[in-house]
């Protein structure tokens, strides 16, 4: 499957000459990436689909992975490589409506890391309320909901709205996790098993989200490295530095 990334419409749009007519076609088992069809939009350059499966008014064609419905096909399910079958296959999954792909497709992958997040967050509250930190659980609550609408945001096309997590904007999450001297009156500390049961939790946990953020590299970034969704990682980056802060708020009693 041939992928159209921004990069090869900016090559096709370099070469145009005044003649040429403004349309980019986009051929059967092609992918037009979003940032290739916003391109396209921005030099109003229309988009035909040749041989393909056109998008109905209420269609799926997102992020990278192009596939549309057709009004008058009776199938179930299509494919991202224009298969369409009627019973979904067990080492396939949807990708977004009735879209199906296989279960190690990058995106697949990364909305399982979201997942195992999520249930890593609930064990650290029950840590935490165990040791009758209530402040801390709410807190964890909050991240919680702001990792389900990441996954909500990721599977919809839409952006994530706007980093705002206990109060803090990301650029403060960003220079508190960073200068904690400034803030807590302590420079940074390797976590150590010494420090105890929610710290260690919480530094887990801070550990799996930087993982998360890799995969969401890995799911969105095209052949040249670029990616289609730095607020998703930016998003996660965040979320890493807000429990940075979190350790040192617990260690400097301000969660007592």
């Amino acid at each position: 499957m041939n992928v159209l990334t921004e990069d090869k419409v900016r090559a096709h749009i370099k070469n145009l000459k005044k003649s040429d007519t403004n349309v980019f076609n986009v051929y059967k088992n092609e992918i037009l990436t979003p940032s290739a069809k916003s391109l396209l939009k921005e030099n109003n350059i229309e988009i035909n689909y040749v041989n393909s499966m056109r998008c109905n008014a209420n269609a799926i064609e997102k992020e990278g992975d192009k596939a549309v419905t057709n009004k008058t096909n009776d199938s179930k399910y299509v494919t991202i490589f224009g298969i369409k079958v009627n019973e979904k296959p067990e080492y396939m999954t949807h990708l977004y409506g009735n879209v199906l792909v296989f279960k190690d497709n990058k995106r697949i992958v990364f909305r399982g890391k979201l997942d195992s997040l999520e249930a890593k967050i609930l064990e650290v509250q029950i840590v935490c309320d165990k040791n009758k930190k209530s402040k801390l659980v709410d807190d964890l609550q909050e991240i919680l909901q702001f990792v389900r609408n990441i996954l909500k945001s990721e599977v919809l096309n839409e952006p994530v709205p706007q980093i705002i997590l206990q109060g803090l904007t990301e650029e403060k999450l960003r220079e508190m996790s960073h200068y904690p001297q400034k803030y807590f009156g302590r420079g940074h500390e390797a976590p150590q098993y010494t420090m105890g049961e929610i710290v260690v939790s919480l530094n887990s946990l801070r550990a799996f989200t930087r993982e998360t953020e890799l995969y969401a590299y890995k799911a969105f970034k095209d052949d040249n490295g670029k990616v289609d969704r730095e607020d998703i990682i930016k998003s996660l980056n965040r979320l890493s530095s807000l429990l940075w802060v979190m350790i040192y708020k617990y260690r400097t009693g301000k969660y007592d």
